[in-house]
């Protein structure tokens, strides 16, 4: 690859000097690096809220009975708690962080195809954010239906349901418009002799995310939008007793929210594509199958939404039909699995806190995915339906794929971002204390779940006391994890040793300029003539 350099003339992005100084040289700056951390401590801050709601849940179900809350506030901190991390956290997260601090990078762009949207979007987000977290306080009281909105429940509580309703919506038109940004820039910016398939992994996931983020998030947008119009004006979209149907929001929810469990992933895979042949300086194995795959994940991944509703009421031809596609959209995401197995196979293996994240995401999803077969199965689906099985499935796909996949990312590129390194040995052990604290939280879960408890209740018999004991003591442990895996950064990022430009000895684009990157991120934008991941040659470019 030519026109790279690690020195530069210009300053770095952290020094930049515009119209604005300080706060508001960040808030209003249109740099697609300064809106990414932008979006990372917006993140952080909401993210530390929704941990404390659920620390407070868990403290709730350490015993039988009312401990700590009533029954009202447990529904309304459930609630919230899943509003924050599904729609704040879970759902923008890696892409709006990580794909827009990196993918012009990797792709050898100087910015976004758009970067006065790209600002809008974080302003869109924040305001959507603070939203979501108000509706905990004002008015009536919390909504207390559950993340999902469900109705009819959702359509005559008494509570501020349309706070949240309104907070969701506004955090879809973020994600459209960083979807629609990523997808521009991607066809229109990529560097000189940058065909598709000499594109880095990453920006591949991103653009099979931003077209789910696209086309499916209008239909969420519309349905939360037909909640509020029952509410306030009592349209009957999903009221019977106006001529509505209730299992027609359960439709229109999960044709977005199962394409948005990819939101959630594939920006995670593409992370962990990218870390694998750096620690084991090998090409990955299978590129053309790993891009293709994150096309078909995205694809697919549109027609399962049913396997949802096996228990709501629908055709047994349509049951088979979803079950089907729900076995059908693991196969891609196995090839995947299979593919960073064999790159790390006889790779010069350098076990590092990226690569700890990366293999804890491959074990964690697995363990995800494999449930999520009992739950797309129909004869076992119709048993563990709205069960804790149900919950630790969730988290092990979300929080254990998405989640370790945002920390893997979090400490792969932390020397890049901030051009200081953490500290590894205290990273390790954030590792070991997250990664233990995560399974004794979820895994009794699939069992209690087995054994017939219920999801989303704040009260429980008996005999379910020792899973949700020991759950408890697991989320203590790890929130204790997440509390260290900050400091370190944070820590780091002011008082760490000065990092260089390539660390870890990666081969992209990223890893061939200076850290922190400079403010346009290459003095000449580089000529792409090989495709990535190659190692152990003196020209990276050449195959």
């Amino acid at each position: 690859m030519s026109g790279l350099t690690q020195e530069h003339a210009q300053p770095s992005y952290l020094d930049q000097q515009g119209k604005y100084k300080g706060l508001l040289g960040w808030i209003f700056s249109t740099d697609h690096k300064r809106i990414a951390l932008l979006y990372l401590y917006t993140i952080v801050v909401f993210f530390l809220v929704a941990v404390v709601f659920g620390l407070l849940m868990r403290i709730e179900l350490f015993f039988p009975g009312q401990d700590i809350m009533s029954p009202q506030t447990y529904n309304a901190m459930f609630t919230v708690h899943g509003v924050i991390m599904i729609f704040i956290i879970v759902i923008p997260g890696l892409s709006a962080v990580f794909g827009n601090f990196f993918l012009p990078i990797l792709i050898g762009a100087k910015d976004v195809a758009f970067p006065r949207l790209n600002l809008l979007s974080w302003w869109i987000f924040l305001f959507g954010a603070i939203l979501a977290v108000l509706s905990q306080f004002a008015g009536s009281g919390a909504p207390d239906t559950g993340w999902t909105f469900y109705v009819p429940y959702s359509a005559e509580s008494d509570s501020n349901v349309v706070i949240a309703l309104t907070a969701a919506f506004v955090l879809g038109f973020s994600s459209i418009l960083t979807g629609l940004n990523f997808i521009v820039t991607i066809h229109r910016m990529r560097a000189p002799g940058m065909t598709w398939f000499r594109m880095p992994l990453f920006p591949w996931s991103l653009y099979a995310t931003a077209w789910i983020q696209v086309l499916a998030t209008p239909i969420v947008g519309i349905t939360l939008l037909m909640v509020i119009a029952e509410r306030t004006l009592h349209i009957g979209f999903f009221d019977p007793a106006l001529g509505g149907d209730p299992i027609l929001f359960q439709h229109l929810f999960w044709i977005y929210s199962h394409p948005a469990v990819y939101v959630m992933i594939l920006p995670a895979m593409g992370v962990v594509t990218e870390i694998f042949p750096t620690f084991s300086q090998k090409p990955v194995f299978g590129y053309t199958a790993i891009a293709i795959s994150s096309l078909a994940i995205a694809g697919v991944g549109y027609f399962v939404w049913g396997h949802h509703m096996f228990t709501s009421g629908m055709s047994y031809s349509a049951r088979w039909f979803f079950s089907f596609l729900t076995f059908i959209v693991a196969v891609p995401s196995a090839i995947k699995v299979f593919n960073w197995l064999s790159t790390m196979y006889k790779g010069s293996i350098d076990l590092k806190p990226p690569l700890l994240y990366a293999i804890s995401f491959i074990f964690l999803f697995m363990i995800g995915g494999l449930t999520g077969l009992v739950l797309g199965s129909l004869a076992t689906n119709v048993q563990v339906h709205d069960t804790a099985f149900v919950v630790a499935h969730f988290h092990y796909i979300i929080f254990g794929g998405m989640g370790f996949g945002f920390f893997a990312g979090m400490h792969y590129w932390f020397p890049k971002m901030y051009g200081r390194m953490y500290n590894i040995k205290l990273a390790n052990i954030a590792w070991g204390i997250l990664f233990t604290g995560f399974n004794f939280l979820y895994f009794p879960q699939f069992v209690i779940g087995m054994q017939g408890m219920p999801r989303r209740y704040f009260d429980y018999l008996p005999q379910f006391q020792v899973g949700h004991f020991i759950s408890s003591i697991g989320a203590f442990i790890l929130v204790t994890g997440i509390i260290l895996m900050i400091y370190n950064l944070i820590r780091s990022a002011h008082k760490g040793e000065v990092a260089p430009a390539n660390p870890w000895r990666g081969s992209t684009l990223e890893w061939q300029i200076s850290s922190p990157p400079p403010l346009e991120n290459f003095d000449e934008i580089p000529v792409i003539t090989g495709k990535p991941y190659q190692y152990n040659t003196d020209d990276l470019g050449n195959e």
